[in-house]
């Protein structure tokens, strides 16, 4: 219940030997013999205790804390939850490049728009390489699934690193020159003149996956067109370079020869760590919640 407090002010001398206080601008006046006379009625106010004003203030920073931190474990549930579904369109695309890449090849088509649906599609072409204009593009390690696979429990591996020659390659069936990647060689043999008996001048048949250009991500080097040093396919510049068409492709596997790069160094697979993201995120959210519980609803101190 509110108390009532009677508020003075301090005193002021009058006549007549009487002492004059106000309360609210109603004045009340002592006589010297210390009895108070009231010449209005008295001015009262209702007071509110100090007390219960500060509980009420602490009251209300609790709710705000309690219904605050709930963002905490609702957030991240949420975060989980996407990472649930990135981690499926991830799942299905990676199943898409595998189909793709193991589909029967179909002849190169010189179209650029239908060459940005091929990606990873196996095409296949006729003609002979001109190993005069070269390309590396480096540094790179060699391709090996079967490696990969032995090494996939290790901390620590040591592929060898080198290059992929990119060579232009006549097509007598389209009458362009385009640039295929055929494949991987160590340092040691980057020269052509070490590595002669892989330098094929015949005709031939060639399968390969198409693949596009790229732009150079954070970190990567800038392509050094001079010393002939690529690090990032740069198909426009690579075409200038050469004279031929900005159309690229990883020759297959198959089509290494003894002495020669080693083809087969499209790498199809995609990074796909959803996983963890989603064990992080639904664990934050789990902590979070119990800690939540204990403190707001069971009213246990952490």
């Amino acid at each position: 219940m509110a108390t009532w407090r009677l508020l003075r002010e301090p005193r002021a001398q009058v006549s007549c030997g009487l002492v004059r206080r106000a309360c609210f601008g109603c004045p009340l006046t002592e006589a010297r013999s210390g009895l108070l006379q009231r010449t209005k009625d008295l001015c009262l106010r209702p007071c509110r205790p100090r007390s219960s004003t500060a509980a009420a203030g602490a009251s209300e920073e609790g709710v705000l804390l309690k219904w605050g931190l709930l963002l905490v474990p609702l957030t991240t549930f949420c975060l989980g939850t996407w990472q649930v579904q990135r981690r499926k369109w991830k799942l299905d695309l990676i199943a898409q490049l595998a189909s793709r890449i193991a589909a029967e090849p179909i002849p190169l088509t010189l179209d650029p728009m239908e060459l940005k649906e091929l990606e990873y599609r196996p095409v296949k072409v006729r003609g002979h390489f001109d190993h005069s204009k070269e390309l590396y593009i480096l540094p790179r390690s060699l391709v090996d699934p079967e490696r990969e696979a032995r090494e996939a429990g290790r901390l620590t591996s040591n592929p060898e690193n080198g290059a992929n020659v990119v060579t232009p390659f006549y097509c007598t069936d389209l009458g362009v020159t385009i640039l295929v990647n055929r494949g991987f060689v160590p340092k040691k043999k980057l020269k052509p003149e070490t590595r002669l008996k892989g330098q094929i001048e015949d005709e031939i048949d060639l399968t390969g996956v198409v693949r596009l250009s790229e732009t150079r991500k954070p970190f990567v080097p800038e392509n050094n067109i001079e010393k002939n040093r690529w690090h990032y396919r740069d198909l426009e510049a690579m075409a200038k370079v050469t004279g031929a068409e900005p159309v690229f492709i990883d020759a297959d596997f198959r089509s290494t020869v003894p002495g020669g790069p080693i083809g087969g160094q499209t790498r199809v697979s995609l990074r796909n760590e959803h996983m963890q993201y989603i064990i992080t995120w639904y664990g934050l959210c789990a902590a979070t919640s119990f800690m939540w519980y204990r403190k707001f609803i069971q009213k246990i101190p952490l």
